[in-house]
């Protein structure tokens, strides 16, 4: 039986204790605002969980754990999407020899159970429960008990509500009252210097890859210490949503580099990363900006009016390793057909095949006359 509904009428807590006694198999999807989460249920309990969050992602828990680096979880993003057997993120970072089994299966278990203690705090949302295509059996499968998420989650809920009744929003700033010089605690003073910076703790749990629980909580600490203090509450703010936004200028980011408007583009990331200053997204956008950069001016350097004839022989050509695109551009190369035609014959997009005659040229197999 597939349903769906909305927090207000179906709490969560009602939800999940019914998915554990009734011990359900499917996948139930929540969403709040532009935050989606999706879990696998089989016999009542969690086999695994999904984020669209920049925070609950499997790579930035990896990072929060200290087991790989950004940079090194950065180039994997970059491998993952060439690589030909579509491998999990994981199974690149242990091929990799960064990574090891247990670890990443004790980081899936913890970054689940951090996926299912926020959903404890979701005041409003939905919900829908497909059963009809129950999750495969994996050897990756977590196998989390719900009734000790259960029991955390209600105390998480209960310090979550005098946590906002102390700061009223997550959109509160605070300021320094005392130096955090002394601060030995890593993260508490990351998060004293993002106060500082001005940053409010919708912002500081962005840069901080750790829930608004967690990070108020941490904060809460701090003003405790007398090492920070609530500069303005807001009675009653509306809450922004950090991760509709993101996405919202990834996209937008996305269309304008596809339309060429390469400073548009840069724009748009560097407003995620301003935001969301490890945003994998953003860096492989601005990554893909200086490469269409790249490949525009390439292409300005190509005279489409030029014919372009071998400067080799055949047996020469023969012994040269050249890769499908370039031995499809080179069949069309017969001394007679300018630049100009021979883009039109090609199926790849003009900039690539402009690149190519490029690489040509620069290995002296070509020429333009």
């Amino acid at each position: 039986m597939s349903f769906g509904g909305d927090l207000h009428t179906f709490d969560v807590f009602d939800l999940l204790g019914w998915l554990a006694s009734r011990k359900r198999a499917g996948t139930l999807q929540m969403t709040r605002r532009s935050t989606k989460k999706r879990l696998a249920f089989r016999d009542g309990q969690v086999q695994w969980s999904s984020s669209n969050d920049p925070r609950e992602t499997i790579g930035q828990a990896l990072v929060r754990e200290k087991l790989i680096q950004e940079e090194q979880l950065f180039r994997a993003l970059l491998k993952q999407e060439k690589d030909k057997d579509k491998r999990r993120l994981g199974e690149i970072l242990i091929g990799d020899g960064l990574l090891s089994e247990p670890q990443l299966m004790k980081t899936l278990h913890t970054n689940a159970l951090a996926h299912l203690y926020d959903l404890f705090l979701w005041a409003d949302g939905r919900f829908d429960f497909d059963d009809e295509r129950p999750p495969a059996l994996e050897a990756s499968d977590l196998k989390i008990e719900l009734r000790p998420a259960l029991e955390e989650g209600r105390r998480r809920r209960e310090r979550w509500q005098k946590l906002r009744a102390r700061f009223g929003s997550s959109e509160v700033t605070l300021k320094l009252i005392s130096d955090p010089v002394l601060i030995e605690d890593p993260v508490l003073r990351q998060l004293a210097d993002l106060a500082a910076w001005g940053k409010t703790l919708a912002g500081m749990s962005l840069e901080t890859r750790r829930s608004e629980y967690e990070t108020t909580l941490l904060v809460a600490k701090l003003c405790d210490e007398g090492v920070l203090q609530v500069d303005s509450i807001e009675s009653g703010a509306p809450e922004t949503d950090p991760v509709g936004i993101i996405l919202t200028l990834v996209a937008g980011g996305d269309m304008r580099l596809k339309e060429g408007r390469f400073d548009a583009a840069t724009e748009a990331y560097e407003r995620v990363l301003s935001l969301d200053g490890v945003n994998q997204a953003a860096k492989k956008g601005l990554l893909a900006v200086a490469e269409a950069r790249a490949k525009a001016r390439t292409a300005r350097t190509i005279p489409l009016d030029k014919v372009p004839s071998l400067r080799i022989t055949a047996i020469a050509l023969s012994q040269q390793q050249f890769d499908p695109q370039e031995g499809f551009v080179l069949s069309r190369i017969n001394g007679q057909w300018d630049v100009q035609s021979i883009l039109k014959l090609c199926p790849m997009p003009e900039d690539d095949t402009l690149i190519i005659f490029s690489r040509l040229l620069d290995r002296n197999v070509i020429e333009l006359r």
